[in-house]
């Protein structure tokens, strides 16, 4: 019904000052269309218009008919809207308002906001309601809060940090006995497979060490007056 005229809305602060219509209408030609995005300014509410004549809309009882409109950042880039940043207006209003108030409660938030992500998925139609009458189309919504989304991203002010690395162990070689010709019992043969032997080569120098420390001559005392 389009009786009745009231004054137009004026449109807001920003939207007089930068121009222009507003962001694309987001639309849904098809079933299994799915439009997503995080909202990008404060949901506003509006009058509804005849998509013929652009005359405002009434119910029967005079009031008017209002939609809600969420503008929200997509991944969509259309080539013939020129400069197109993948924003879409969506227009809520009948059965999508309805699944769209369910989301958001389910998702514990009190509305939409800025931030928030807002999907809108078109899955079949629904029942005419008359003859000649296109049958509605349905949906069903999911939102996320900004709270939400918020936790989820990454500041982009930190990099991860890596993680730490153990310091590499210290190698510690076994010393190996000084060369001898020979040891008491042992042949040179059997000499050699024993220097093979870490365990045995230690051992060896060890007694090797002791040994030389042994014959080695006792300091001299200061107070012995050597003899001429």
């Amino acid at each position: 019904m389009t009786t009745q005229q009231q004054p137009q809305a004026f449109p807001d602060a920003d939207a007089f000052l930068m121009g222009g219509g507003g962001a694309p209408t987001a639309k849904f030609p098809t079933a299994g269309t799915t439009v997503s995005g995080r909202i990008t300014e404060k949901p506003k509410v509006e009058q509804q218009r005849d998509i013929k004549d652009q005359s405002l809309k009434f119910w029967s009882d005079g009031n008017p008919m209002l939609q809600l409109v969420v503008t929200v950042q997509t991944e969509e880039r259309d080539p013939a809207i020129e400069e197109d940043d993948g924003r879409r207006r969506i227009f809520v209003k009948g059965q999508m308002k309805n699944v769209i108030a369910d989301a958001v409660t389910q998702s514990g938030a009190r509305g939409l906001e800025i931030g928030g992500t807002l999907t809108v998925k078109y899955t079949h139609d629904g029942q005419s309601k008359g003859a000649g009458m296109s049958p509605p189309k349905q949906y069903i919504a999911q939102y996320v809060p900004a709270a939400t989304n918020a936790l989820h991203t990454p500041d982009p002010g930190t990099a991860p940090q890596a993680a730490p690395q153990a310091a590499p162990q210290q190698q510690y070689a076994v010393p190996a006995p000084a060369p001898a010709a020979s040891v008491p019992g042992l042949t040179p043969e059997q000499l050699q497979a024993a220097m093979a032997n870490p365990a045995t080569a230690a051992l060896l120098a060890q007694q090797q060490a002791a040994g030389q420390q042994a014959m080695a001559p006792a300091p001299a005392n200061p107070g012995d007056v050597p003899a001429f």
